[in-house]
């Protein structure tokens, strides 16, 4: 079972339901008509990618969490959930105000709003206004500001901090954009990734630093 708690589950199951419906709908539509209509479905990170981060959130017990897309709330509520175990901060950050008041109603239903913060506006400037570090990082927003976003986000990366990025297999038509993105990750020193084949494909990339006696 992914959640042990009835509130969480139950929000889970509206989720996947609802992406159940949405699958159905993409299937009816006419070639070419996704890209005008893409705001209005989940484009979920799955239940397996979100099972993982959630076990991996645990495992690791970051302090504070930072979620670039939180789109409809699909991936915050695995990260909320992991973050109310650990007692942990999630900061959760996207553009679109409308799609997070429905993301903070759903974590209010599950039980989890006060594990989450929600900053609304453009990705660069938010992770420039902040200060502190991070020690676990989601990256899920429109492919062309992975680049960008992690270049933002790599200086204030903490020591053993890890960054999931998304949609690194899929779809093709990110291709070029997330081999720039990859090839920004392995050319840093100080960052160990690997790409999973699970999803859409993540790319997890861990900092560590020859020679930490932590390790």
């Amino acid at each position: 079972m992914l959640f042990s708690d009835p509130d969480v589950l139950a929000i889970f199951t509206e989720y996947d339901q609802r992406h159940q419906s949405e699958r159905e709908r993409m299937q009816q539509l006419p070639p070419g008509a996704f890209g005008e209509l893409r705001d209005e479905f989940l484009l979920p990170i799955g239940a397996r990618v979100g099972g993982y981060l959630r076990s991996l959130v645990i495992a690791q017990q970051p302090a504070r969490i930072l979620e670039l897309g939180t789109s409809y709330g699909y991936s915050t509520l695995f990260l909320a959930d992991a973050a109310r175990e650990n007692g942990s901060k999630l900061v959760s950050v996207d553009v679109d105000a409308a799609k997070q008041d429905y993301a903070r109603n759903m974590m209010q239903r599950a039980g989890l709003a006060d594990h989450v913060e929600f900053r609304c506006g453009d990705a660069l400037d938010i992770i420039a206004q902040d200060q502190g570090k991070w020690d676990f990082v989601l990256l899920d927003i429109w492919k062309n500001l992975y680049l960008p976003c992690f270049d933002a986000v790599y200086p204030k990366l903490a020591e053993e901090g890890i960054l999931v990025s998304d949609n690194m297999i899929a779809p093709a038509s990110a291709r070029e954009a997330v081999r720039a993105y990859r090839g920004a990750v392995r050319g840093k020193p100080d960052l160990q990734t690997m790409l999973l084949p699970i999803g859409s494909g993540i790319e997890m990339s861990i900092r560590w630093t020859e020679g930490n006696p932590k390790l």
